[in-house]
């Protein structure tokens, strides 16, 4: 009595399961980028930020909660779409990150109306 498994069927049905749409060829889906791509968006992000950090100490009046929403919206987006490459996976999945997105900007809207944020005085 042998006490290895045999593998001989497992790796059949493994060689059976795979189709062609499991295989993907490399560079098919996904664009290469140069490094020069990869630091213009660093560069993007950093000013992005630079703006959002500079609201601290410059008054930027009732423009300065839309201001945050917006480059925060943008800085998001760019990350997403950039970094994790949505536009190549299931549309699903850009719709979870969107959703949670606009559920992230209404739930601090929210917030901040409960606490009168929004009203003069």
């Amino acid at each position: 009595m042998s006490t290895t498994p045999d593998t001989t069927n497992l790796v059949e049905s493994r060689e059976h399961a795979i189709d062609d749409r499991d295989v993907v060829e490399v560079g098919e889906y996904h664009e290469a980028h140069s490094n020069a791509y990869y630091v213009r968006i660093a560069v993007i992000l950093a000013i992005i930020t630079a703006i959002e950090t500079s609201t601290y100490w410059i008054d930027f009046g009732p423009f300065f909660l839309p201001t945050l929403l917006i480059l925060m919206a943008i800085k998001f987006l760019m990350v997403v779409s950039v970094f994790m490459h949505l536009k190549f996976d299931n549309p699903i999945f850009s719709y979870l990150f969107y959703s949670g997105l606009l559920l992230a900007i209404g739930v601090y809207v929210a917030a901040l109306a409960s606490f009168h944020f929004f009203t003069p005085g």
